[in-house]
């Protein structure tokens, strides 16, 4: 038995940080190459929606204040930089990404710790650092949902999503790494998530293992 064997049918598709501000050209806090990205996203999102398997968008939300921001942006927030600032157009999802075009971010829910619904099986939830486990309800929110398989995409793999995989290692979920649905993905770091058991795979491998499943065993 391998313990870090994806169990496909009890996974939950985790994306990071795709915001306007992270992403659209010209945008303040913009990640080279997320904008490329956004096709295979797109149709990772709709392989699980077929499935009707979970999906969460976790997301930044940097006030105005500095009150909630991370100690290296937080001096550049007080003096007047912003990006994904609550109830802005830059800190919703990308367009490419959601479920229809009704989608809104709710901040305040959110800054509360809650979970937003935004579509069938499919949420947003506020993380307030780099990993999405730290000082968020997500670890119970997957527990409860029997789920023991994180499948990853998103924004900026050497900061959020790496600091998420390296969390959900620590409570012993079985990862997924989506290399080409991630932006800024190197070959030190795909070496690094080999080395902590995390499943390496690209869009396409995940569509035939979820179809692997539909088919008739005899």
């Amino acid at each position: 038995m391998c313990y870090t064997n994806p169990n496909w049918r009890n996974s939950f598709l985790v994306t990071i940080d795709t915001q306007n501000d992270f992403t659209l050209p010209n945008a303040p806090a913009k990640i080279e190459g997320t904008l490329n990205i956004l096709p295979k996203m797109k149709k990772l999102l709709n392989i699980y929606r077929k499935y009707e398997l979970p999906i969460i968008h976790v997301i930044r939300l940097y006030k105005p204040d500095g009150s909630n921001v991370d100690i290296c942006r937080r001096e550049a927030i007080k003096s007047g930089l912003r990006f994904v600032t609550p109830d802005t157009e830059g800190a919703e999802l990308v367009a490419e990404i959601t479920p229809n075009t009704r989608t809104k971010i709710n901040s305040e829910l959110l800054l509360q710790n809650q979970f937003q619904l935004i579509g069938k099986n499919e949420w947003v939830m506020y993380k307030p650092r780099w990993g999405a486990f730290y000082n968020t309800n997500l670890e119970h929110f997957l527990r409860n949902k029997k789920v023991d398989t994180i499948v990853f995409s998103g924004c900026n793999f050497p900061n959020c999503p790496r600091t998420s995989i390296y969390q959900a290692s620590e409570r012993d979920f079985r990862i997924v790494m989506v290399k080409d649905a991630m932006s800024q993905v190197y070959e030190k770091g795909i070496e690094e998530m080999k080395n902590i058991g995390v499943n390496i795979l690209e869009v396409n491998e995940i569509q035939d293992k979820l179809q692997e499943q539909e088919r008739p065993s005899y």
